[in-house]
């Protein structure tokens, strides 16, 4: 409880944030009027309302396009063509995809069957609760992830524990039936063992309340399994989760001559070993903290199922059940989202020339990611959702009446994607905070804070990078527990560029640790949607999520680490200081 001198002041706390924070920073451009620091003015003033979340997040996005043009920073033109720039359109891309995918249940289809085929032993449950999320949470996004596989869970966990039930049950009532013979036959010889019977009856079992103990453990387990699977799943791919598209774009802002370093297939080959990697951990951390390693229990190898698996197996299978046959609409989903992760890998596939170069001239110089992405949403409009029916021209060869039905109805059927539907599920908000980002991004640069930014970090050149590297990913980590993941990554990644440049070394070096820390919200229920829906099934509390949560982080920063040090060296060539991030930096400090 607050003390009482300190309840009105937390009730207008909305209220003094919102106002006096631009007021008391006021001093900062009105006694160094530059642009610099006019930039630096509305950045901290963002930062804040993003933090403290006084306003939504995307209303504080919108910022730039005022403050601005209005301090002489930018020209509102500069400053809205960032709000829908190429990196967006990509997000905009695949995020319509992953609509369509969620549209028809086709990622649950995928998900029911994979949980069919690695079985229901309570270890390879959970693994495939895990493979499942991570996997779906690579193409749709995390919360829609999660949203859908936590009732799935929920149910298998409520038909094992019903099962196990009745079972209980039905041994007590074989050993009551025992217990009534045994009475009979000694009703004379042995008067004290009437109480001894009598007392064993009782279903006061300490291995019932171990039992209940072991049941919670594993609720607790399988549900926090998903929520952790969501938020590293999300990692592997550039349209995963938002830090990673604010990566691809504030490096396409900051650095325009890079090569296209970071595209769908150079991310993919760094970020997806690492997401494997971590996904172990996150299961063996698990397994020790809610099931304890017991690999013949767990595992079950060459034993039976019990009845609480069978049970679990049905609930799967009955789910899997209520969707039917794949239907012809789901096929064209699964044809088209295969189409495009074909077309993402193979436009510039680093070792050999690409379809963009192959087939267009100067293709690798004007076709990006963004145009994949459109083109099969475009695509996801127009394709018909059932069977196109070809009717004969003779009508005496069938029914009169039936074939003019058939004519009157259109050739194509409705398309498989609705506006309505994309307009009521695109999450628009994160379009506005990614443009916003890139908004403080280009301005920082182009007004020289950037470079100002860096110089004041040179002393930062006596540390080893990978201690660098190590520090910014451990700082990050715990920031997102409490902000937004895209609001971090926004905040952070312009500031390790400067620091990258002004000690001359690759700036992926310190931005790709720093991108994915910035999705390792482990710790709180806020932190991220998907830990707020599993928080709010009731199965663990917020101190369970924060013992959990910290190994988790641990994990996470420990598999970063290893990973821009190890594979992510020869992959993007972190050895050397670009020529690209050197001439942009002399750009930067022409001014």
């Amino acid at each position: 409880m607050a003390p009482t001198c300190l309840r009105p002041l937390l009730r207008y706390r909305s209220f003094a944030i919102l106002f006096l924070t631009p007021l008391l920073l006021l001093p900062l451009p009105v006694a160094v009027p530059t642009p610099e620091a006019k930039c630096a003015y509305i950045i901290i003033i963002m930062a804040v309302y993003w933090c403290t979340e006084v306003i939504p997040l995307a209303v504080t996005s919108l910022m730039p396009v005022v403050f601005f043009p209005l301090l002489g920073v930018q020209s509102s033109k500069s400053v809205c063509l960032q709000y829908l720039n190429d990196t967006n359109m990509l997000f905009v891309g695949g995020l319509i995809v992953a609509i369509s995918v969620e549209q028809w249940n086709l990622h649950k289809r995928i998900a029911l069957r994979v949980l069919l085929i690695l079985g229901v032993k309570p270890a390879l449950l959970m693994l495939g609760f895990m493979i499942v999320t991570a996997f779906l949470s690579m193409w749709i996004s995390n919360t829609a992830t999660t949203a859908m596989m936590v009732p799935i869970v929920q149910a298998v966990l409520d038909q094992m524990d019903n099962t196990e039930y009745d079972v209980t049950m039905m041994e007590q009532a074989t050993g009551q039936t025992n217990t009534v013979i045994e009475l009979e036959e000694k009703n004379a010889s042995d008067p004290t063992s009437v109480h001894v019977i009598s007392n064993g009856q009782v279903p006061d079992d300490p291995r019932s309340s171990e039992e209940k103990k072991m049941r919670k453990r594993i609720c607790k387990g399988m549900t926090l399994c998903v929520c952790y699977a969501a938020s590293i799943g999300g990692t592997a791919t550039l349209t995963g989760t938002g830090p990673n598209m604010v990566l691809k774009g504030q490096m396409n802002q900051l650095y325009p001559n890079n090569n296209d370093i970071v595209n769908f297939a150079s991310w993919f080959g760094f970020a997806f070993p690492n997401m494997i990697l971590m996904l172990v951990l996150a299961w063996l951390w698990l397994q020790c903290s809610f099931m304890g390693l017991n690999f013949k229990k767990s595992w079950g190898c060459g034993t039976e199922r019990t009845a609480k698996e069978k049970a679990a197996y049905n609930v799967l299978k009955a789910e899997m059940k209520k969707l039917g046959p794949i239907s012809y609409a789901e096929f064209n989903v699964l044809l088209m989202f295969v189409l495009l992760v074909l077309l993402w890998f193979s436009r510039h596939p680093g070792f050999v020339k690409g379809w963009a170069t192959r087939l267009f001239p100067e293709g690798e110089k004007y076709i990006t990611d963004s145009a994949p992405a459109v083109f099969i949403a475009l695509l996801l409009f127009i394709l018909p959702a059932n069977k196109p029916k070809f009717i004969g021209w003779n009508p005496s060869l069938s029914d009169p009446e039936q074939t003019e039905e058939d004519i009157k109805k259109p050739f194509l059927s409705a398309p498989l994607l609705d506006w309505n539907v994309v307009q009521r599920k695109m999450p628009w908000s994160i379009v506005l905070l990614l443009g916003g980002g890139f908004a403080l991004a280009d301005a920082s640069a182009n007004s020289g804070l950037s470079a100002w930014l860096g110089h004041q970090m040179t002393p930062l050149g006596s540390i080893p990078p990978w201690a660098i590297a190590t520090v910014l990913s451990l700082i990050i980590a715990v920031f997102t527990e409490c902000t937004s993941n895209v609001a971090t990554a926004t905040l952070f990644l312009p500031v390790f560029s400067s620091m990258a440049a002004s000690v001359k070394i690759h700036p992926l070096y310190v931005m790709l640790p720093g991108t994915l820390s910035a999705s390792f919200a482990f710790m709180l229920p806020v932190a991220t949607p998907p830990n707020a829906i599993v928080f709010s099934y009731g199965h663990i509390r917020v101190l369970d999520m924060v013992r959990s949560g910290i190994v988790m982080n641990i994990i996470g920063v420990f598999c970063v680490t290893l990973a821009i040090n190890t594979w992510g060296r020869p992959m993007f060539e972190l050895d050397t200081f670009p020529t690209w991030a050197n001439s942009t930096t002399n750009q930067c400090q022409a001014p």
